[in-house]
Formats: C-alpha cells, sequence, structure tokens
C-alpha cells in the first residue's frame, strides 16, 4: 500500500484529519518521562486511536546527537503500522544529494512521506518523487512571519507560493503530490484549492501560530471531506492532558468536517463549471487578450463576443446550461431576453428550462402589429430579464422600460459575465438583483492557471479592470 491509500485508510479508520507533530524539545518535556524516547511513545500510545498520520520533526531529534537519532528510531518503531510517518524534513539539494536524502528519509528511516523544500527546481525534487509508493509535500505557503519575503514576490502579478503550486502537478509526472500551506493564510489556501481541487494540504499553524480551523477548512476542504492534515504539534505535546487535547482537537475537526464538506462539494462543482466555462469561452474566441479599441474609443486588453456562440453550438449549450442552473431558483413567469447577443442566448435558455420567452425590440415597428415586445405575456406578470454581460446598469435599465410599461415585473437580471464595473450597483439602487454566472476576472484568474493565458496577461487585464471601477 503507497502512502496515500495508507493516508486514506488511516483517516477513514479514525475518522480523522489530525496530524500531531513530533517535536521534542528536552526543556519542554514534563519530568515524569525518563527520556525522549519515552515521551515520543508515551504521545503516540495516547493519540493513536486519534491521529491519522505523525509528523517528526527531524530537527529536535538531530540537536540531541546520536542520543536524538536513536531516539527517532525508537518513536518510529513504536508507530502502529496502519498509521503513515510524514517525516518532516524540509529536504533539498542539487540532484545527486537530494537523492541521497531522498535514500535517507525513505530507505534508512522507512517514512511514508517528507517535506521537501522546492528552492532548487525540479531536479531538487524528482530523486524524492521517484519513490511512487511515499509522499511528497513541498513547501508552498508557510506560516512563519516571514515567509512572505520571498513567498509573496510576485511576477507577472503571480506570487511565488502560486507559481509553486502550479509547478507541483507537473513535477508529479501525473503522481499525487501535496503542499505545505500554513493555517494563518486561508485565502492562500482557498485560492490555491479552486486551482488545485484534488491535491493534498499539510496545514502547520492551527492553535500556537494563530491559524482559526475554520477557516481552514472553509477554505481547503475538498468535497470528499478530505484534502486537508491539521497539525498540531506543542498545543498537544506539552498540554497538561495530552490526549484530552487531541480528543478536543479530534472532536473539533470532525464536527467542521460535516459541517463544511457539503459546501466544499458546492465550491468544487461551480469550480468545475468555471473552468469548463472559460475553457469553452477561450476556444470558440468569445474572450480574447491583446489591445482592442472600445466603442468609446477606449483600449481595453480583453474583449468579450459573446454573438459568436451562435457558430458554437455545443458551448452556447454549455452557457444555457450555466444561466438554467442560475435561474432554477429564481420566481418568475418568462424570460425577457435583450437584443443582440442576447437573443440566441435566451432561446437556448428557454429550451433547457422549457420557460417562453419574449423579448423587447430596440426599435417600435412602423408597420404589421407595431409591437414592442415580441412573444405573448400577460400584464402582472413576473420576468426575469436576460442579457450576455453587463458593465454598467444603463443599458438594462432602458431595456426595463417597455417591460415595466406593459405591466409586467421584474426583480431578477440574469448575465453570463460580470465585468465588475458597478454593474450591480447600478441594479441595486433601482431595486433590482443582478444574477451572474461568473465575473471576467474568474475566467481571466482560470485561464491563466490552465496555462492559456500568461501571469502578465492576466495582470494587465486585472489592472484595467482596477482603473475602471475607480474611475467609475
Amino acid at each position: 500500500m503507497g502512502f496515500w491509500e495508507k493516508l486514506e485508510a488511516s483517516i477513514q479508520q479514525r475518522d480523522s484529519l489530525l496530524c500531531v507533530g513530533l517535536d521534542p524539545d528536552p526543556a519542554r518535556i514534563p519530568a515524569k518521562y525518563g527520556s525522549v524516547a519515552d515521551f515520543g511513545r508515551a504521545i503516540i500510545d495516547a493519540t493513536a486511536d486519534l491521529a491519522c498520520v505523525y509528523k517528526p520533526n527531524i530537527a529536535f531529534y538531530e540537536a540531541l546527537g546520536l542520543d536524538g537519532l536513536r531516539a527517532l528510531r525508537d518513536t518510529l518503531n513504536h508507530v502502529p503500522a496502519d498509521i503513515p510517518v510524514l517525516l518532516d524534513a524540509k529536504r533539498n539539494d542539487i540532484s545527486s544529494t537530494a537523492g541521497a536524502y531522498a535514500r535517507a528519509v525513505f530507505e534508512t528511516w522507512g517514512a511514508d512521506a517528507v517535506t521537501v523544500n522546492p528552492y532548487l527546481g525540479r531536479d531538487g525534487v524528482a530523486p524524492f518523487t521517484a519513490y511512487s509508493d511515499r509522499g511528497v509535500f513541498l513547501l508552498c505557503k508557510t506560516s512563519n512571519p516571514s515567509a512572505g519575503e520571498i513567498q509573496d514576490w510576485e511576477q507577472g502579478g503571480v506570487p511565488l507560493y502560486r507559481h509553486i503550486a502550479e509547478l507541483a502537478g507537473d513535477w508529479a509526472d501525473g503522481r499525487e503530490i501535496g503542499l505545505v500551506i500554513g493555517a494563518t493564510y486561508p485565502q492562500a489556501i482557498a485560492e490555491i484549492r479552486a486551482a488545485s481541487p484534488k491535491t493534498w494540504f499539510l496545514i502547520p499553524g492551527i492553535g500556537a501560530q494563530g491559524g482559526e480551523l475554520d477557516a481552514v477548512l472553509q477554505a481547503g476542504l475538498r468535497a470528499d471531506g478530505m484534502g486537508l492534515l491539521i497539525n498540531a504539534s506543542r498545543s498537544i505535546l506539552y498540554a497538561d492532558d495530552p490526549r484530552a487535547a487531541a480528543r478536543a482537537l479530534h472532536a473539533q475537526i470532525r464536527d467542521a468536517r460535516a459541517q463544511y464538506a457539503p459546501r466544499a462539494a458546492t465550491r468544487n462543482a461551480r469550480a468545475q463549471e468555471v473552468a469548463t466555462l472559460a475553457r469553452a469561452l477561450f476556444d470558440a474566441g468569445c474572450v480574447r487578450f491583446g489591445d482592442f479599441v472600445l466603442h468609446s474609443g477606449q483600449h481595453s486588453p480583453v474583449y468579450v463576443d459573446l454573438r459568436r456562440l451562435v457558430t458554437y453550438p455545443q458551448t452556447l449549450a454549455l452557457v444555457a446550461r450555466s444561466y438554467a442552473r442560475l435561474l432554477q431558483p429564481l420566481s418568475y413567469d418568462r424570460i425577457a431576453a435583450i437584443p443582440y447577443a442576447a437573443l440566441p442566448i435566451g432561446t437556448a435558455v428557454a429550451l433547457q428550462t422549457n420557460r417562453p420567452m419574449i423579448y423587447p425590440r430596440r426599435e417600435v415597428k412602423t408597420y404589421g402589429t407595431k409591437r414592442q415586445i415580441e412573444g405573448e405575456y400577460n400584464a402582472g406578470e413576473r420576468v426575469v430579464l436576460l442579457d450576455d454581460l453587463i458593465t454598467s446598469g444603463k443599458s438594462k435599465l432602458e431595456a426595463l422600460e417597455p417591460l415595466l410599461a406593459e405591466g409586467l415585473q421584474v426583480q431578477d437580471i440574469v448575465v453570463l459575465i460580470d465585468r465588475q464595473q458597478g454593474g450591480a450597483r447600478d441594479l441595486a439602487e433601482h431595486g433590482y438583483r443582478l444574477h451572474a454566472v461568473v465575473t471576467l476576472r474568474e475566467l481571466v484568474d482560470n485561464l491563466r492557471q490552465s496555462g492559456l493565458l500568461s501571469g502578465e496577461e492576466a495582470q494587465r487585464v486585472h489592472t484595467y479592470l482596477d482603473e475602471q471601477g475607480a474611475a467609475r
């Protein structure tokens, strides 16, 4: 059984995401324990039914010389066979030296997994990932106070820790690879989880370093209730009653998992929807990047043209399903699509939802029926206004006027893309609610994460959107 399978089996058996860190400091070990080895055995005996993995930090043992290394051997031998050991060694060097480190960790010490520093790049990590039955956790966004001096350094708008997370999958060559992310950065956990929905995260920093468990689980839990290893070291080791401390944290994690796993399922489903939609719109040329002159005469680094959807029926069907999901909880009798880009979209949505559609004409006919609204409707009915995207709310408010004049009731406006340039605020000021499948920033970030857009291009769009929002 490889590390990842052994880990999941241990989690299932103990209903636990608790990782107990073994960081023995002789100055803090109670006198009742005769040695570091005695202390390690006692902690394992007290927590073996609660911990899904043990994480001995090799530095604390090396600091004690040969006696410390003997204590480490004794401690490792005492861990139950069905509980994996993650050796916290943070090893790395040039490939030949890294190979020696890997042999030491996996062959000499027999650890199931190890923490690895990614600073030297792929060839410094490859000797560890070459052991296909063992686990590797790359340092990504650590919880120490000065970590940001290096890990937050940006190139093209992408911080180094995000770059490491993106590289990790390539370095793993199709196998699993974990990331170390500090509990003190729940926003980073959420960002990386969105880009890496299946990756395991080792989370230090709960408790003593100020990390909040609920925020971490809400940000990083996978839909299956896994994906996180919550490490606790000092808060358990040096508690008056280590078992009671471990049991309390185990219960807190278990209860929070039950609360946040359903939300994670919803979050992950939406993340997958956005990723699929972003790729489809990009491939259809509906979202383009470069230098475009807009109707206003301004230059824009991004151009959205959803009129192209008529040429791509599969993408149009995908878009219609996204609208249908957005419409499902709303109460309405008819869909009102705004000409022109939204007419084919509205038709596809009507077919998807089996709801009737009408549309307000831009110009009143001077012949025939002279109708301003095409399609059948009755005064008093509730209508959802549908358009392709929104920048400001002006065009939506104008499109509402003939509908309201005919006695139709409108409360909700739905669009595929919100450019986040004040449209939602404009509508809210008039009592209307905006519902958008996705924001333009989300599309841009997704395309960057999938490698279809460079970090520099993505940052250019973000800067442009920020400037446009400030101008309003």
